[in-house]
């Protein structure tokens, strides 16, 4: 027996084809707060408060909720499939969630995240027609008028995805009388006046285009005291330019023959030490979807170990390595935005600059479309937090992740399953050999004694090793013992040798 349940539109309930009649009011927000926690109990105070919170309160509310809940079971009994079961502390209305158009609605816009551009596409359109009017037939419910607000950003958003793929495949003309209506919905949204003022320019209307934007330049700045966007200025400016990047695709895709991505940086000279954290490397990759952190101090080896992995892991990502240097934690600038990531990424995968989305969600989006079903290593290098690094994780499973930061990222290890690892400092004897290929082990034998000082200085760290090497090649007649004079006298070991993170 077919049982469908309805909340994008009215509220209802719908078996074998045929409407069950829900009842009053009240009756029916029940059924939406049950349907929209499917499978979940909720407790009586929250649905007592989620039906009569904001109105006047019957004088034995759990009372009324209990024949309520009778009522909906009675009007549900055709399907055997769906129960309203007590569980403490609440109830539990059990059902297929494909039986439940929210739930479909949120179920398409996941799966279309991570999928390619023609897929996306299919699966955003069906997303958009489980909608058949206002959600919740208008019910006037002080926690249904919050979900209903929320709900229509995720629809606008699935719209606003959808316009960016069709005009990425060249669908201009077929989008721009859409867009115009939109737009009159929503005028000071930035987002969708950048696809209608390129579609607009793709079909031979500059003129009104640059009429829009003025527009809302005006609208902006009366209604929010507020210049357009940095990225709608930009592209204003292309189109007094008549910049050719504007112009449509020359075919259905948006991507340009390029090389595959080998964005890593150059291998690491010498490596000593870290055999258990290779492994561990090696382990974590070893196939499916992976996201490795590597934690540690400044100057520890985060990025050495990660290089040196990439490099013998390179058979593992035929389709390319794409690299970016997140700035987490440099004393000289802000850390990259993961708007600015993405547009390297999205560059270096072959989309034309004029065909970037503005905003940080399409990118990010159009990013995990072009990496769906490729087998790729994302190096995200020196990241400041969690939030810095989620935009920029793939949707699929074939990629590898490997991040380092001086933050445990806790946040990406709890909601996205990193598996991480921190750093120590190398031993004594694998220092001192990191040390001795740097400057041959008959520097360090003459003086045994300054070396041992200049490794105690060091502290084990990698990069500290590194510098005192490079002190001694770019002036090699200093002796090891003048330069660990030098140190010797600092109050802090390392002020000298700290030039950023590895």
């Amino acid at each position: 027996m077919a049982v469908e349940f309805r909340l994008l539109g009215d509220v209802e309930a719908v078996i074998d084809g045929a409407r069950v009649p829900v009842g009053y009011a009240q009756l029916r927000c029940v059924l939406a707060a049950l349907l929209v926690e499917a499978n979940r109990t909720v407790p009586v105070d929250q649905l007592v408060d989620r039906v009569w919170g904001d109105r006047r309160m019957p004088h034995r509310p759990r009372n009324a909720l209990q024949h309520g809940v009778t009522l909906l079971r009675n009007a549900l009994a055709g399907s055997p499939d769906v129960t309203i079961t007590w569980r403490s502390p609440g109830y539990r209305l059990t059902a297929d969630p494909a039986t439940i158009d929210l739930h479909r609605f949120r179920d398409l816009l996941r799966q279309a995240r991570s999928a390619p551009d023609d897929r996306a596409a299919a699966l955003l359109a069906q997303a958009l027609n489980q909608w058949r009017g206002e959600p919740f037939g208008g019910l006037d419910f002080g926690w249904l008028r919050s979900l209903r607000e929320a709900l229509h950003r995720q629809h606008l958003g699935a719209r606003l995805d959808l316009t960016d793929i069709e005009l990425r495949r060249g669908r201009h003309a077929e989008v721009v009388g859409e867009l115009a209506e939109w737009v009159g919905r929503h005028p000071l949204d930035e987002r969708l006046a950048g696809q209608y003022l390129t579609a607009l320019c793709r079909t031979g209307a500059q003129a009104q285009a640059l009429v829009h934007y003025e527009n809302l330049r005006r609208q902006l700045a009366e209604q929010l005291g507020a210049d357009p966007s940095a990225p709608l200025r930009e592209l204003h400016t292309r189109i007094l330019a008549d910049d050719p990047v504007l112009a449509p695709p020359a075919g259905p895709g948006r991507v340009v023959p390029v090389a595959v991505p080998r964005q890593l940086p150059a291998r690491p000279r010498q490596f000593v030490g870290r055999g258990r954290e290779l492994t561990w490397l090696h382990s974590v990759s070893g196939g499916g979807p992976a996201i490795a952190v590597i934690g540690g101090a400044g100057g520890i080896g985060k990025t050495w170990l990660a290089l040196c992995w990439a490099y013998q892991a390179l058979h593992r990502f035929p389709d390319g390595q794409l690299h970016v240097n997140l700035r987490g934690f440099d004393p000289s600038g802000e850390p990259l935005s993961p708007a600015s990531a993405l547009r390297g990424f999205l560059e270096a995968l072959g989309v034309a600059p004029g065909a970037i989305p503005s905003d940080v969600d399409a990118r990010a989006a159009l990013y995990r479309s072009l990496v769906a079903g490729r087998r790729m290593l994302v190096l995200l290098d020196n990241a400041r937090d969690a939030e810095q690094v989620v935009p920029l994780l793939p949707g699929g499973d074939t990629c590898t992740v490997l991040v380092t930061s001086r933050q445990r990222l806790t946040g990406l290890v709890v909601a996205h399953g990193a598996r991480p690892v921190e750093l120590e400092v190398l031993r004594e004897r694998e220092a001192r050999e990191l040390l001795a290929g740097q400057l041959g082990a008959a520097r360090l034998a003459a003086e045994p004694g300054a070396a041992t000082e200049l490794l105690d200085f060091c502290a084990g760290l990698p990069l500290a090793i590194s510098i005192v090497a490079a002190r001694i090649a770019v002036q090699p007649e200093l002796s090891l013992a003048v330069l660990a004079g030098e140190l010797r006298g600092l109050h802090r070991q390392l002020d000298v040798l700290d030039t950023g993170d590895t």
